[in-house]
């Protein structure tokens, strides 16, 4: 799905390939793996806790029989003292374990979330461009929520239910044989249930999550866009959007925690209804001497503790159901594929001099699809090359080629007469500073914006890069001056005045190559001028890519490459472009009659 507001060559729609359950449970099982230490202690609290808690309706049968005939309150009341001290140790042992079990989902959501945000720093750049933001932040958060509540919780439930539904089954049986034939039908109908509701419950947590997602991403692209859409008095058709992806969103939440809800309630009937015939032929053998009226209580008593763990089972799998459709897309990016690795021969480049080739390069972000065909040109050290063209004609993409963000189909592209297939991506990437037309500034100081990526700068250093951006004088009025905070995205500056950051920030680099991607759309015609020129002095040594629409900005370019359609149909200098009067010298005169 694609929303106003951002483009994209791609948008996934949310759904991620599913995983099996085997395969989920797989992966969780090895983040659980890490803490097996402490998941050992927690089964062994477990089991004791619940012995302790099941020794409690026996000990009640045996107070009951020494009730009949003659009362031994002795016995009564040794009883007694037994049941609550178990009773007080099982609560304590369940306290000590919920705390441990806290801790260890704490520390496994801990894991996965900093292995998902490592993923990110190592996709591709497609991914980003496939992918909504939103959603990415959704599977960052709520899922990995949804993940951690069901870790803490869940997991000693299912132990717990198992643990207490043997014993229970156990005692019943030393009990009455008879008896237990009630569960032989009562049990089938109950996990029957179970087993077609948590397949339903699955599926329709799996379509919540991605709504929910979809949902995310939208607001997040709305709430950026706020200032586009006021502009164009868009209000009433985002909401009405807002209110079809919404409604989307309620009525998947509201048919998954219908289904999960109806679990309970259905299999909880079956419960009762084995409880009540165990009422009912516990009296006709009590009647028939068969059973002494102690073990018809503690066998009552059983019943309840066995029927209790299967109807909370089944809440449980309704809970389970949405841990796993979490968890599959959570892992659907941590098992995405990282950009494809570096050729096992690369080598890190670092004598970069600034010398650049495309070789009948082509290029296309889709299969079949072809973007660039058969791009050639050569670029010498130090030298301005401006890529000039209509929108889409393919020059951003130039770009995204240069610095491997994609990689190319056919041909080849050269740094000082390297294929940069052999050269190692960190290294490629090290050997150009970029300035893009969206700019970003992160949450922090003025200082630390302008000196990001440069390693360790001194204060003075930065203020000549600022000087230079011509954005000093600026940044020497704010409250602290350089020692302003910014917050999240520089929103509490112009968009101007972030780009000139930018631009400082590229000026403080000491690489041999730039790549100006509009660099200078959102600044004033009278900033600019005064930019070009002190950009001029700082391209004297590094070779630069300059990407405009503007071009009165590209005309001391040492060459101009017209793309259009893919191709470079025209390059050269402006004064030869002008003369042959070919497509540039119509977008020229466009631009300028």
């Amino acid at each position: 799905m694609m929303y106003a507001g951002k483009q994209g060559r791609g948008r996934n729609d949310g759904s991620d390939k599913a995983k099996n359950r085997a395969y989920v449970l797989k992966r969780l099982g090895q983040y659980l793996y890490f803490y097996r230490g402490k998941i050992a202690i927690a089964i062994i609290f477990t089991i004791i806790s619940n012995l302790l808690s099941l020794v409690g309706p026996y000990l009640s049968g045996e107070a009951i029989s020494a009730m009949e005939g003659v009362v031994n309150f002795e016995k009564v009341f040794m009883f007694g003292a037994l049941m609550i001290v178990f009773y007080l140790l099982s609560a304590l042992i369940s306290y000590i374990l919920s705390v441990q079990m806290t801790k260890i989902s704490q520390s496994v959501t801990y894991k996965m979330r900093k292995d998902l945000f490592e993923k990110l720093t190592r996709v591709s750049i497609s991914y980003f461009d496939q992918n909504q933001t939103g959603d990415i932040i959704s599977r960052m958060s709520y899922d990995i929520d949804t993940i951690n509540t069901s870790l803490a919780n869940d997991f000693i439930s299912i132990l717990t239910s198992v643990i207490t539904v043997v014993i229970s089954l156990v005692m019943m049986f030393v009990m009455s044989k008879v008896l237990v034939l009630v569960f032989v039908i009562t049990v089938p109908i109950s996990i029957i249930i179970t087993r077609v509701l948590s397949k339903i419950v699955k599926k329709k947590y799996r379509i919540r999550n991605q709504k929910l997602g979809e949902l995310n991403g939208f607001a997040e692209e709305m709430i950026t866009g706020q200032r586009t859409i006021q502009s164009y008095v868009q209000e009433d058709t985002v909401l009405r959007k807002f209110d079809e992806i919404n409604e989307a969103a309620s009525k998947a939440s509201y048919e998954s925690g219908y289904y999960s809800t109806s679990v309970g309630p259905s299999v909880n009937f079956v419960s009762n209804l084995s409880v009540a015939l165990v009422g009912v032929f516990g009296g006709i053998l009590y009647f028939l001497s068969r059973i002494s009226i102690g073990n018809l209580t503690s066998f009552t008593l059983y019943s309840r503790r066995f029927s209790g763990p299967i109807n909370q089972f089944s809440n449980i799998m309704a809970d389970i159901q949405s841990a796993l459709a979490a968890a599959e897309r959570v892992f659907g990016v941590i098992d995405h594929e990282d950009e494809p690795a570096d050729l096992k021969d690369a080598f890190d480049y670092q004598d970069v001099k600034g010398e650049l080739a495309f070789d009948h390069v082509s290029f296309g972000y889709l299969p079949h699809q072809t973007i660039l065909k058969d791009v050639s040109f050569s670029v010498n050290q130090g030298q301005v090359v401006a890529i000039v063209g209509p929108t889409g004609a393919g020059k951003t993409t130039l770009v995204n080629l240069i610095m491997r963000f994609y990689d190319i189909e056919q041909g080849h592209i050269y740094l000082d007469h390297h294929d940069t297939r052999t050269l190692t991506r960190t290294s490629l990437r090290r050997a150009f500073s970029m300035v893009l037309q969206d700019t970003w500034i992160f949450h922090g100081t003025v200082h630390e914006n302008i000196a990001y990526g440069n390693g360790d700068v001194t204060r003075l250093e930065v203020e000549e890069a600022a000087k230079k951006a011509r954005i000093h004088s600026f940044i020497s009025h704010l409250p602290q001056g350089y020692d302003t905070i910014l917050t999240d995205e520089g929103l509490n500056i112009s968009k101007g005045q972030k780009q000139l950051l930018v631009i400082a920030r590229a000026m403080l680099s000491k690489t041999k190559m730039l790549i100006l991607d509009e660099a200078t759309s959102n600044v004033d015609t009278h900033t600019e001028v005064q930019i070009q020129k002190a950009m001029l002095a700082l391209m004297e040594n590094k070779t630069t890519f300059v990407i405009a629409h503007r071009l009165s900005t590209v005309q001391n370019a040492d060459i101009i490459l017209v793309v259009k359609d893919g191709d470079i149909i025209e390059q050269g200098h402006h004064s030869e472009l002008m003369d042959k009067q070919g497509f540039y010298y119509e977008l020229y005169q466009s631009q300028f009659a």
